[in-house]
């Protein structure tokens, strides 16, 4: 009896059909990278610590403007970033509390001049909670002499150039010798605000940006300190030579020097570095 055998198929066939359907998914796969690429474009920030409230809201509305740039920000001291940034710190953009620190990272060779700005000028106030007996905005100076006063906060002015600044007022106002044995130090202005929010400090010098944040201004009230009682705080960033999304990051450098960002910055109370 015989038997139907069935007909092997070919082998040019097979491999033919296999090369089509390969060639079919490599749109595919070409888009999801793409996708995949943009979705990792991550701008990483290294950002003094009075930029908190300010430069928080600024990355909100740019990544609403680029939806396809992602922002992450790390807030320290500028004098703390630089040392990480010396040792070649995985960050793109610094934003300093002053310009110096910038300075130095270009004159290292860790950062190209041409990526350097000036962003904005920073203001220090005396800030203390609404439940402290201290009148602030009456009292001025006088509040230092207070009896309530047992601890004052400032930022250490080794590594950050609001404690800096902190310092030289109280020189200038002529009580630093007074107060001098009565300071406590922050890490950075931010933790400085919190040692008076904690009252673990009864009254502090902080950044004005950090006063008129949210959280903050409901808790507390502050007396501005003159500007001619500490020298002109100009802040500026430069961009890292290792940056890993070079020209995301100076789209970010761009929007803050913007008047979108330049206007964020004046309600948390900088000026503009021209000013």
């Amino acid at each position: 009896m015989a038997t139907r055998r069935t007909k092997a198929r070919e082998p040019g066939t097979f491999l033919a059909l296999l090369a089509s359907l390969i060639f079919a998914m490599l749109p595919a796969c070409r888009q999801t990278g793409s996708d995949e690429s943009k979705a990792r474009q991550t701008v990483t920030i290294a950002a003094a610590a009075d930029l908190k409230f300010a430069l928080d809201e600024i990355a909100l509305e740019f990544k609403r403007a680029r939806p396809d740039i992602k922002v992450r920000i790390s807030y320290g001291s500028s004098g703390n970033f630089y040392s990480q940034l010396a040792q070649r710190a995985p960050f793109d953009i610094f934003f300093s509390a002053d310009v110096s620190y910038p300075m130095r990272l270009i004159e290292a060779g860790l950062a190209d001049a041409s990526t350097q700005f000036t962003y904005a000028t920073g203001r220090i106030v005396v800030w203390t909670l609404k439940s402290s007996p201290l009148d602030l905005p009456r009292m001025g100076l006088e509040a230092f002499k207070h009896s309530s006063v047992r601890k004052i906060a400032v930022a250490n002015p080794e590594h950050a150039p609001y404690g800096k600044a902190a310092i030289d007022a109280l020189q200038k106002l002529g009580i630093y010798g007074s107060v001098r044995e009565r300071l406590v130090y922050g890490e950075n202005v931010a933790q400085t605000a919190q040692f008076i929010e904690s009252g673990a400090a009864d009254i502090g010098i902080i950044a004005l940006s950090l006063a008129l944040g949210p959280s903050l201004k409901e808790k507390g009230r502050f007396w501005e300190i003159p500007l001619d009682a500490y020298p002109r705080m100009q802040q500026g960033g430069v961009i890292l030579t290792w940056a890993k999304h070079r020209k995301a990051a100076q789209e970010l450098r761009a929007f803050v020097l913007s008047p979108a960002g330049q206007s964020t910055l004046r309600r948390y109370g900088f000026s503009p570095p021209n000013e």
